[in-house]
């Protein structure tokens, strides 16, 4: 692969359920089982009473929006994408959850006209829908083509990484866990003989060593490799030291980049040892316009993260991000203030990197090869 480059694209939660299913061409039961919402269109009355009416049914590029055109121009060499939501029929809701997401098989096409390589499932919404849900829902990605990693119908399906073929011989290796500090129950750990999700327990040490144990088995020369893990809280911007001691083992490891999600916002970005570490990168396509209370966070506004690394070392040459902003359900470009005021913030939070503005109205890393600190300074160590 010589001294090329690969570029990935990466996102945060991809939600195409609920709401979002609604205003499709093919929307699903509506009814939920939520202490406050009983039918997913109400999700649609909210965004639309806080940024205008809604066309639906809506084409299958609309929730996308102006995403699409970035990642046409970007052209990167592998999409990855955590698809939160069951792809299923099924009603019968998993006990014990407060919310619900599935999107009706039909409506695939919001999903495909991405062009994602891979599709990660290990999250806190994939059996919403139980067992029966999840195996809709990795029929339905099948038969649509699309590679998924994180979920299966036992352990060896559910924890085999997904490989995307790049020019020059190599590969993108996508393997991707759920930590049950995302939410994720117990009981949906994929076994020898139980479908489920690639589950992680804890965020220790050994455990982290367990899935570099299993990265390396699976990783050849040229690959370049990435740990796609769902963990953390909603909301807030502190890190805990657990989260960072795992995600510094993966990359001690072997690991290239570390993909992280969960939380409705963006949060901290680090770059240790040359490797990028995304701790949250905030959802992508949702719901949750017009839904108030936690407005300091701007959950509105949402990254395209452009990741460019060495083919032959892995090491980060390179991260471009493109501010967007969620309304009427359709992602649009970000406003002059709003880039303004995500680079301040992902500059304050991102301890040891500095976060610039380019001429064309992206972010950027300053020094891409600057290494982090030890994770004890402001805004990063505490009960994520």
């Amino acid at each position: 692969m010589g001294g090329g480059v690969v570029t990935l694209f990466l996102c945060g939660d991809v939600m195409l359920g609920r709401g979002v299913d609604q205003i499709l061409a093919h929307p699903g039961d509506p009814a939920l089982r939520e202490d406050y919402v009983a039918d997913a269109r109400e999700y649609v009355r909210l965004a639309e009473s806080a940024s205008g009416p809604i066309p639906a049914p809506v084409d299958p590029s609309w929730p996308w929006g102006e995403a699409l055109r970035v990642l046409e121009e970007a052209a990167p060499d592998a999409r990855i994408v955590n698809l939160e939501t069951s792809v299923t029929r099924r009603d019968a809701f998993a006990h014990g959850k407060a919310v619900h997401y599935r999107m009706h098989p039909a409506n695939l096409p919001a999903l495909t006209v991405a062009r994602p390589d891979v599709c990660v499932l290990a999250n806190n919404h994939v059996l919403d829908f139980g067992r029966p849900g999840l195996a809709e829902t990795l029929d339905s990605l099948a038969r649509a083509g699309l590679r998924v990693v994180g979920a299966g119908r036992d352990a060896d399906e559910a924890y085999a990484p997904a490989a995307v073929p790049v020019a020059g011989g190599g590969r993108v290796l996508v393997f991707a866990l759920g930590a049950r500090c995302s939410g994720i129950p117990p009981d949906w750990a994929a076994t020898a003989e139980s479908p489920g999700v690639a589950y992680v327990p804890d965020l220790s040490v050994t455990t982290a060593d367990a899935v570099v144990r299993h990265v390396r088995r699976a990783k050849r020369p040229g690959d370049i490799t990435v740990v796609s893990v769902h963990w953390g809280s909603n909301w807030g911007y502190r890190i805990s030291r657990d989260q960072l001691r795992f995600a510094h083992t993966l990359v001690d490891g072997g690991v290239d980049v570390v993909h992280g999600h969960s939380s409705h916002h963006p949060r901290r970005l680090e770059v240790y040892r040359d490797r990028l570490i995304l701790h949250g990168c905030g959802d992508f396509i949702d719901d949750y316009e017009g839904i108030g209370g936690y407005e300091e966070y701007r959950d509105d506004l949402r990254l395209v993260h452009l990741v460019s690394v060495a083919a032959d070392t892995g090491r980060l040459t390179g991260l471009r991000i493109v501010p967007l902003q969620a309304r009427r359900m359709r992602l649009e470009p970000a406003a002059d203030e709003d880039r303004d005021w995500l680079r301040a913030t992902l500059d304050r939070i991102s301890d040891g990197v500095r976060i610039t503005l380019a001429s064309d109205g992206t972010l950027a890393l300053a020094h891409p090869t600057t290494t982090s600190g030890t994770g004890d300074g402001p805004g990063q160590a505490g009960g994520g």
